[in-house]
């Protein structure tokens, strides 16, 4: 029975060696809280051992002393800031991935063209007018009017002062069948024919995305 006795007070000696080495008696509030719970734990078990000693089996106090190890293990290892901070970080990829997802196709490159030309998403092979233009220049939308040219008397100022009310913008437009009439605050185009954009250095215009 005495060897059984010291098995057991060495067994709670490393218990407590391992989970109250940082629990300071002389100031118990600056110690971590988790390890102070664990070493709680512990002295609850201690306790619970001195006053049942003498009842009860040396088998059944070592299965309560394996149980609070098993327990104590389970808590170092299921740490819930981790948890946490796994939940958090997988949150964060599903926002960053929303944006890619959301949108619309752009023209590439980007063309203009007459009233014959078909309005769309505009590629290589596929020349279709962009309708979603707008100038990187004077951030304005471009206007488009169809079976129209531009009065050759147009000039900055005009746009300057009248863009984006088409009534006003009207006052310079001359009717010509198939032409198209394209302009911004700071631009103007007039043409009849797909046009890539790369030949127009002076129109700072790109495809402001197509809407699927």
């Amino acid at each position: 029975m005495a060897d059984d006795d010291n098995d057991l007070d060495e067994l709670l000696d490393e218990v407590e060696k391992k989970f109250c080495r940082n629990v300071s008696v002389a100031s118990p509030a600056r110690a971590d809280s988790a390890e102070a719970g664990q070493c709680g734990k512990y002295m609850d078990v201690q306790k619970k051992q001195s006053a049942t000693k003498s009842e009860q089996p040396m088998s059944s106090i070592s299965e309560d002393i394996d149980a609070l190890l098993e327990e104590l293990q389970e808590e170092d290892c299921c740490d819930p800031s981790q948890s946490k901070t796994k939940e958090l970080t997988k949150e964060h990829h599903v926002e960053k991935k929303l944006p890619s997802q959301s949108g619309g196709r752009r023209c590439c490159p980007v063309f203009v063209g007459g009233s014959s030309v078909t309005n769309g998403v505009g590629t290589a092979t596929s020349k279709r007018s962009c309708d979603q233009l707008r100038c990187i220049s004077c951030d304005f939308w471009v206007l488009m009017f169809d079976d129209h040219e531009w009065d050759p008397s147009c000039d900055y100022l005009f746009f300057r002062n009248n863009m984006p009310d088409r009534q006003k913008l009207r006052s310079k437009l001359k009717k010509r069948r198939g032409l198209r009439a394209y302009a911004c605050q700071c631009s103007w185009f007039s043409t009849l024919e797909p046009t890539d954009l790369r030949d127009q250095p002076q129109l700072r215009w790109v495809c402001g995305k197509h809407r699927d």
